[in-house]
């Protein structure tokens, strides 16, 4: 009995120490567990740590990445984005060389190119360089004692009113229908002349000058003057744009401005009193032709723009007159009247900034004699008073100007050479001016190119001409048959069908 009783207690109590054996064995276990946790929570926190002060390196105050923080797949977008600005300037200057050489500046269109980052590595560039070049060689010198100068007023819009006795007098009648081309025939000449190869040329485009140190100015005949072979060179002038009082009731317009593009437009004022800005007259009309036929002009040529100033400039009223109302005449009057609102300082104001514009489109300016005056009658003291005039009521606004373009088709002396003994040109030679140009349509052309002057005959375009190329005139008909073709069928059937000279002339 007693045997057996030990052997169980000693059972029992080898089964609780076995027990309590793996008690500690499991609470072991979960220690270490725990510890292993522990450990690779540590280790995360550590590396935690250590990413975010990284971080932090490349954080700015205001929470932004800095640009040294990059991700794997920054390089290729900035590579990207290089690569694309580098394609679109490429393409912005392949479109800009189109233009330039389009109007035959081969030099500038190549030039521009080769000022293109590393421009040898696009072939497309190189291609463009090249035919360039090759066109450039294909160019042949025009023939400058053989160019031709057309010119032009304002242009008729409205022929109901420009035509109409009862509104602007017989006599205007006779002047517009003599002087003035409608808009339908000034598009329809510059279409044929761009269809017969014509370019307009800048007059000074003609011819070399040169300085001595003394400032004595020479001139001589240009021989490289380059145009496609079939291309000729042509010269155009418009006289009186300055909207003068008498032209109101005839439909002209009012003013030139500025549209929202910052181009040159008119403000015109149509017979039910709307009032557009628009291309109604010489300047919008070539402008927006030359955009689409950027070929038809060299270098961007456009013209020359011939300014009295008696009634202003551009259809403002920029002369002193205005201001200081001493000596009005009765229209000026009447204007001032009409236009309580007027501010001449304004008009001044704007006047340049129309200035401005015109000259970055191309256009030069000349004078055409303050007062409008016939040079052939008066002394070269009265031309020295107009002239001042001037210079102190237009150049103020349009700027210094070399070129005179006389009024009425005058000059100054006949055919033959200027000399300095001819006191009118001696005085206009002293006060600046190097550029001469009359009236002659009665040939082709006209050009005389001298070391000390430069003089150049105008074909005028108007109702007249264009009447007399209608009924059969033969010498009309060789000399603008020379610019365009079938001039015979240029004439505006909506005038009326007899065309005098005019009460005046150009």
């Amino acid at each position: 009995m007693g045997n057996s009783s030990y052997t169980e207690d000693e059972a029992r109590k080898q089964r609780r120490n076995n027990r309590r054996e793996r008690e500690r064995a499991a609470v072991r276990m979960r220690l270490i567990l725990s510890a292993v946790i522990l450990v690779f929570a540590f280790a995360a926190i550590a590396l935690a740590i250590m990413l975010s002060k990284r971080d932090g390196d490349n954080i700015d105050n205001d929470g932004f990445e800095t640009p040294s923080e990059v991700t794997t797949e920054a390089p290729t977008d900035e590579a990207e984005s290089e690569s694309a600005a580098a394609a679109a300037l490429a393409e912005k200057a392949i479109e800009d060389a189109k233009l330039l050489a389009a109007g035959y500046d081969y030099d500038g269109a190549i030039s521009l190119l080769e000022q293109i980052p590393d421009y040898q590595t696009y072939s497309e560039i190189n291609n463009e360089i090249s035919r360039y070049r090759v066109e450039k060689s294909a160019c042949v010198a025009v023939d400058v004692d053989k160019v031709p100068h057309i010119f032009y007023h304002s242009l008729i819009n409205d022929t109901n009113r420009a035509f109409n006795v009862s509104a602007v007098g017989a006599s205007m009648v006779d002047g517009l229908n003599a002087w003035m081309c409608t808009v339908e025939e000034f598009d329809e000449i510059t279409q044929r002349m761009y269809d017969n190869g014509y370019v307009f040329v800048r007059l000074r485009d003609l011819v070399v000058q040169s300085t001595d140190a003394d400032g004595t100015i020479h001139f001589s005949k240009n021989t490289n003057l380059m145009l496609p072979k079939g291309k000729k060179a042509v010269v155009l002038s418009i006289d009186d744009l300055s909207y003068y009082h008498s032209y109101e009731a005839a439909g002209y317009p009012d003013k030139l401005v500025l549209d929202d593009q910052g181009k040159v437009k008119c403000q015109y004022t149509d017979a039910a009193g709307n009032v557009n800005i628009g291309d109604y007259d010489v300047v919008p009309r070539l402008n927006a032709f030359l955009e689409a036929h950027p070929d038809g002009a060299y270098k961007g040529a456009r013209g020359l723009i011939a300014l009295t100033g008696y009634n202003g400039v551009f259809g403002y009223r920029t002369d002193i007159d205005y201001s200081v109302k001493l000596k009005l005449q009765s229209d000026q009057k009447a204007w001032l009247d009409k236009h309580p609102e007027f501010d001449y300082e304004k008009d001044i104001a704007d006047a340049k900034v129309i200035a401005e514009a015109l000259k970055a489109e191309g256009w030069e300016f000349a004078s055409h004699t303050w007062g409008h005056l016939s040079v052939t009658n008066k002394s070269a003291e009265q031309l020295k008073t107009d002239n001042e005039k001037w210079m102190n009521t237009v150049a103020n606004i349009v700027g210094p100007t070399d070129t005179i373009i006389f009024a009425h088709g005058n000059d100054i002396g006949n055919w033959r050479d200027y000399s300095q003994d001819n006191d009118k040109f001696a005085y206009y030679k002293s006060a600046g001016y190097n550029f001469f140009c009359n009236v002659d349509g009665s040939q082709p052309y006209w050009v005389q190119i001298r070391d000390n002057y430069v003089r150049q005959g105008r074909i005028n375009l108007d109702g007249y001409t264009l009447s007399q190329a209608k009924a059969g005139n033969e010498k009309v008909l060789n000399v603008l048959g020379n610019l365009f073709p079938n001039p015979e069928n240029v004439f505006d059937e909506r005038r009326p069908q007899s065309v005098s000279t005019g009460n005046s002339k150009n």
